[in-house]
């Protein structure tokens, strides 16, 4: 996550969550959110941030990204497992509904005969 890696950056480059507020002018406050999770910098502030970490703003976002697609990914495995099996129900269900209706013409048939 983003703010995982602000916090390893930031540690690696012995920052204090102070001194790195400091450098993009916003508060010890807003770093420790940013590092929590809790929120997240706005485009100028991560031109600044990546300057100050010495990482590209690709870099820095790359993992989120990547949790994201894998995130959406699954979820669409997911989605389309179900309709899968929503769709094997209906086409076993018209099945028997054929099955039954052509026993139920022969039945008939018979009967009258």
């Amino acid at each position: 996550m983003l703010g995982e890696k602000i916090l390893a950056l930031r540690k690696k480059q012995g920052l204090s969550q102070e001194k790195l507020g400091e450098q993009i002018g916003v508060t010890r406050q807003t770093i420790s959110n940013w590092e929590l999770n809790e929120t997240s910098p706005n485009p100028e502030q991560l031109k600044l941030l990546s300057r100050s970490l010495n990482i590209s703003i690709d870099e820095l976002l790359d993992s989120d990204v990547k949790d994201v697609i894998i995130n959406k990914v699954s979820n669409t495995e997911k989605l389309a497992g179900i309709i899968i099996k929503i769709l094997k129900v209906i086409g076993i269900m018209l099945i028997a509904y054929i099955v039954l209706m052509a026993l139920a013409v022969i039945i008939f048939t018979v009967s009258r005969v």
